[in-house]
């Protein structure tokens, strides 16, 4: 019905909405409240905990560390995101890569992905990952195979150099890559190029608590091979080198640095380093830990070096002159007129120069690395000479003098192009926004941020200019879109002669003791009254003024300034530096004297990192941060150029944890990375632009018009289906070749409407066809059907007739034969007899008695079986005794005959003797290798039998001792660890006497001639059964025990006699009477009308009140009261 059709599609639809709400929307472009930072974390948060780590905002991939492995990079992925429409699949890096790579084919032009986020949030694995995927979806030849290879292992090799463990993460990139992949017309990767910025220099000298130098320091030390290291002078432990123990944590669970090593080794192979390069490069390595060991002493005031073996080492490695190292070390070359003057370094200098000359190895070091691995990755068809990018600019930043590079000339004519890959810049931000969390942020950290704030005011100019781009393309007028200008504060930093740099350049460059609180009182000076910058003096004044200009600024999250800090308003939020150390690492400074030294280097990389040719000008050279400036600049403007992609990485929580989500966390990485004003303008206008092919293509079904087929132009049918639809005018706008819709609501509704069309559509299609499939065959079987019916229902019942004549002549016979079932055998009963005899047969094989002790599971037979029955009894109880006895041990036995021999000495003598039927008899208690050697050495000969741990009775104060009763195949010994107390032997041996309480004392009388011999003993034993049955047993005398009532005497010596009396009580103890005799108190065993009784197999029954207790040597059946006994003797 109606009705029915109604409420199936409101269940349909009702699914489609819980599924997007369980999962959230893959695009955040479609998210209704799209202004909501809350809206925004929470379909973060659905897709996260879904394992949906990538989502879109457009073009832009926003992707989460999941910190766990998800199976999504497979081949079999790759292979399904190649040539797929970019929004047709779930968001994937895969998608993004693809895209690029297609369009940038397709338009002949440069594109760029920009990957950045947080330290740990996977912007590492996500340029791997795009690397990946183009080493296996480009076109494939063996010289294509070689770059592939060299571009895919020149990421261990740049990670090992410029890669270190930081606090948040462990393998963190400690510099700024940059790396153009060249394609050929055809759509294969030819070459590449890299260009580094800022490496963290100061992380060679230094590190902070739980930080680590770069990993190549350790992977040298700890992989290394030992003939390595010893060319190098190096030993394997990385504590003894004071570049790499600062930081307390050599060791890394998460980084096996000895695997690393090989990989390497393998890499710098593949990327064309010989031998030779590789041994020169490790030597700079090592001579830069040997220069961290350089110790200086005062002498006079000035440094003088304390560390012979060092400097012969860097003069070894570096090829330099050991009197030319020291000298560069201590004195500093000063130009006075016409003359130059050795100045000697006092101690602080000395260090400084040293520390400074170890940044200068390793920065300049890492340059020609980086310049290496370009000569490698470099397009072959180019002419030699260094690769340049796109913009003429050679590794070191300089104008390249002629550009040769096809990648980069040739693009409009040979339809060659660049993409500009994996711009992995910096760390980024670090989380450096957040002033309250951060100790101390200084020049390092004040570099990436203006980086920052830079990539920040390049993305939302792209943004927004591509978004202009398009809408002026389509005819649709643009709207303006309000967002914060973080031009305003990249002015601060840059500007000439007034920006923060310029200010730090000029005290760098000032005579005089420019010192960092000098620097800031300077800052203080032209930046006063500025909305973005806050000091210890200002602060206060203006603190109300910055909350009203910058809407970022929040006043619970300002902090209490120091005199040496300062505070810039980023667009992030604000960020307290603390000057301590920006005019040092500023000027970073290496003497020239230094300079000179290391030109003498034999070294081939030393001197092609500090070449003579290097200018030598007596005017300082650029600063730090100038550098970086320009830098940074010069990047700009190459990613202006280029059409650009963005990876947006997330970190869910610090402490990497899979499925763990931290609200706060993503909410400040998301604000710090421009998400939502990304957001604000990809949704200023239209929320969803499609081509009118394509959305004609997938929306026709909705309309009649429009389907199956469209006569008319794309334009027009798509004109035609929104208007069934009923969209509003202003819901939506006609471009030249798009349709742009405003709002995510209507795309939804459409979207959920075609997925109830097209389970309609696909519902009918099949029915259609599935109909006019299966006419044909009814048809044709209809008429087989028709023939075999009538000939099978003859055969059928032909067959039916036969069966019932032969089911009446067994029934009729049946019952003749049990009328007559007590007669003789005859021809009317035979087949029935026979019957019963084989039913009877079958269900006694299926009900035989396992055991002897079962009388009651045999069938009762029917009376012509009962003389066989009887015979098959008997037969069958006798093999069951026959593999009873057959299956007893010799072991088995000796234990049986033991409790025999027990119960003739105790059975009904001693009361707590039937405690001790179940337990079985062990063949020693104290083990050979628990005895003394000495004592072993005395008793072995005899033969060992049996030992057991007792207590000794003295014979006069009755003091227990602990010794161990030991019996050989001679006499008894008496034994107090290494010392034979008493020996016995057995035929002076005059009996054992026990009582008939349930004590475990016994006595041995021994025959006394001498009065010097010693008297009976006085033992307890609490294993008095197993003791005096193994005694009797050895001795081979079974009357040897007598149980007394009462008491017993005993010899004290001779001619003078002990009694102990006996007695039964609630709790039981021992303790010399007043009388002088040993009192035995024992617990009076209650024996509860205990039957015994024996079974053929020599197995127990004992009786207890309400059930029986079945014992075999220890394993016990209980039964019910009920049971049957009738197989059991009675003993007593």
């Amino acid at each position: 019905s109606l009705e029915d059709r109604c409420n199936r599609i409101l269940r349909e639809m009702d699914g489609c909405l819980t599924a997007r709400d369980r999962v959230g929307i893959q695009d955040f472009v479609l998210l209704d409240a799209y202004t909501s930072e809350t809206a925004f974390l929470d379909n973060l948060r659905k897709r996260f905990n879904e394992n949906l780590i990538y989502t879109y905002i457009g073009t832009l991939l926003v992707s989460i560390n999941p910190y766990k492995e998800l199976g999504i990079y497979s081949q079999k992925q790759m292979d399904i995101y190649m040539g797929v429409n970019f929004f047709e699949l779930p968001p994937h890096i895969f998608a993004l890569a693809d895209n690029v790579y297609r369009t940038m084919i397709s338009e002949t032009n440069n594109h760029f992905i920009l990957i950045s986020g947080e330290s740990g949030a996977g912007k590492t694995e996500a340029s791997k990952k795009i690397l990946q995927f183009y080493a296996v979806s480009c076109p494939s030849t063996r010289l294509l195979d070689n770059v592939r290879d060299r571009l895919l292992l020149s990421n261990p090799v740049l990670e090992a150099f410029g890669n270190a463990k930081t606090l948040k993460n462990d393998n963190s990139s400690r510099f700024g890559k940059y790396m153009d992949i060249q394609f050929d017309h055809q759509g294969a990767a030819v070459g590449g190029h890299i260009l580094s910025y800022l490496l963290e220099m100061s992380r060679v000298v230094h590190q902070n608590h739980g930080e680590r130098n770069f990993h190549v320091f350790y992977q040298l030390v700890e992989g290394g091979e030992e003939e390595l290291l010893r060319w190098l002078g190096l030993e394997r432990n990385s504590q003894n080198y004071r570049y790499l123990f600062q930081g307390a944590c050599a060791k890394v669970s998460s980084i096996n640095d000895k695997s690393d090593w090989k990989t390497i080794q393998k890499a710098l192979s593949v990327i064309n380093f010989s031998e030779k390069d590789k041994e020169h490069l490790f030597a700079i390595i090592a001579s830069i830990l040997h220069l961290g060991n350089v110790h200086f002493e005062a002498s006079r005031g000035y440094a003088t070096l304390n560390s012979s073996e060092e400097i012969h080492w860097l003069s070894k490695l570096l090829g330099i002159p050991t009197h030319v190292l020291r000298e560069g070390l201590t004195h500093r070359k000063i130009e006075a007129k016409a003359e130059e003057v050795l100045s000697p370094f006092t101690v602080d200098h000395a260090k400084y120069a040293r520390d400074a000359l170890a940044k200068a190895i390793y920065g300049r070091t890492f340059t020609w690395l980086i310049s290496k691995t370009n000569e490698s990755l470099a397009n072959k068809a180019n002419s030699g000479g260094v690769v340049p990018d796109s913009h003429g600019v050679t590794q070191n930043g300089s104008e390249s003098s002629s550009v040769t590079s096809p990648a980069f000339v040739l693009v409009e004519t040979t339809n060659e192009s660049v993409c500009g890959g994996s711009a992995e810049l910096c760390e980024n931000i670090k989380a450096a926004w957040d002033g309250l969390s951060q100790d101390t942020i200084s020049f390092e950290q004040f570099c990436i941020n203006y980086c920052n704030e830079k990539l920040q005011q390049l993305f939302i100019q792209l943004t927004i200019k591509s978004e202009q781009e398009e809408y002026k393309m389509e005819g649709i007028e643009w709207e303006p879109v309000p967002y914060f200008n973080n031009k305003i504060i990249c002015d601060l930093v840059e500007e000439k002669h007034r920006g923060i740099i310029s200010v730090l350049d000029e005290e760098c460059l000032r005579p005089g003791g420019a010192t960092d609180n000098s620097f800031l009182e300077k800052l203080e000076e032209k930046l006063s009254g500025h909305p973005h910058f806050v000091t210890a003096s200002s602060g206060r004044k203006s603190n109300m003024f910055l909350i009203c200009r910058h809407k970022l600024a929040d006043q619970k999250t300002r902090k209490t300034l120091d005199r040496g800090d300062f505070r810039l308003l980023h667009y992030a939020g604000e960020v307290t530096y603390s000057v301590t150390g920006f005019i040092d690492k500023n000027n970073d400074l290496l003497y020239r004297n230094i300079k000179d030294v290391m030109r003498q280097s034999q070294n081939p990389i030393i001197q092609q990192c500090f070449p003579p040719t290097e200018p030598d000008s007596k005017k300082r050279p650029e600063t730090v941060a100038t550098q970086f400036k320009s830098s940074l600049a010069g990047l700009a403007e190459i990613l202006m150029s280029k059409e650009p992609w963005y990876v947006r990485c997330l970190k869910p929580n610090e402490g990497k944890q899979p499925g763990h989500f931290d609200d706060v966390l993503v909410r400040h990485q998301v604000k710090y990375l421009g998400l939502m004003e990304h957001l604000r303008v990809r949704r200023a206008g239209f929320a969803y632009r499609r081509r009118y092919e394509l959305f004609l293509k997938r929306y026709k079904p909705l309309c009649p018009d429009t389907w199956p087929n469209w006569k008319g132009t794309a334009a027009e049918g798509v004109e035609r289906l929104v208007k069934h639809l009923g969209y509003k005018p202003d819901e939506y706008k006609m471009g030249r070749t798009k349709i742009f819709i405003r709002h995510p609501r209507t795309l939804f509704a459409t979207e959920d409407a075609f997925d109830i069309c097209r389970h309609e559509l696909a519902t009918r299609i099949q029915a259609k066809y599935k109909g006019y499939r299966m006419k044909g065959d009814y048809l044709r079987q209809k008429e087989a059907a028709t023939k075999i019916e009538a000939c099978w229902r003859g055969l059928q019942a032909r067959k039916e007739r036969e069966k019932r004549a032969w089911a009446v002549k067994v029934i009729k016979k049946f019952i003749k034969g049990f009328m007559s079932r007590n007669q003789p055998v005859n021809v009317d009963n035979s087949e029935y007899l026979a019957f019963v005899r084989q039913s009877y047969l079958t269900r006694l094989k299926e009900n035989l008695p396992k055991s002897v002790l079962d009388k009651n599971s045999w069938p009762t037979p029917p009376p012509i079986m009962q003389e066989t029955s009887a015979l098959l009894r008997k037969l069958y109880t006798r093999h069951l005794v026959r593999k009873y006895v057959c299956g007893i041990t010799a072991q088995r036995k000796a234990q049986l005959e033991m409790k025999a021999l027990a119960s003739d000495i105790f059975k009904g003598k001693k009361e707590n003797y039937p405690q001790s039927v179940r337990q079985p008899f062990a063949d020693t208690r104290i083990s050979e290798q628990d005895m003394n050697i000495r004592v072993l050495q005395v008793m072995c000969p005899e033969g060992i039998k049996y030992s057991v741990p007792v207590i000794k009775y003295d014979r006069n104060g009755f003091r227990p001792r602990f010794r161990q009763l030991v019996f050989t195949q001679i006499a008894a010994y008496l034994v107090e660890e290494a010392k034979i107390k008493q020996r016995v032997e057995y035929s002076a041996l005059k009996g054992v006497s026990v009582s008939n309480l349930s004590d475990n004392f016994l006595i041995l009388h021994v025959a006394c001639e001498d009065i010097k011999q010693k008297g009976d003993l006085v033992l307890q034993c609490n294993y008095i059964f197993e003791t005096l049955t193994k005694l009797c047993s050895v001795t081979k005398n079974h009357k040897l025990v007598r149980v007394v009532h009462g008491s017993v005497r005993f010899d004290i010596q001779p001619g003078r006699e002990g009694v102990i009396d006996f007695k039964s009580s609630s709790e039981s103890m021992v303790y010399r009477a007043k009388n002088g005799h040993l009192m035995v108190v024992s617990v009076y065993y209650k024996c509860a009308s205990t039957l015994v009784f024996v079974c053929q197999e020599c197995s127990v029954l004992i009786y207890h009140p309400g059930e029986y207790r079945f014992n075999t040597l220890g394993t016990t059946i209980q039964m019910p009261l009920k049971a049957s006994i009738t197989s059991f003797k009675s003993v007593k």
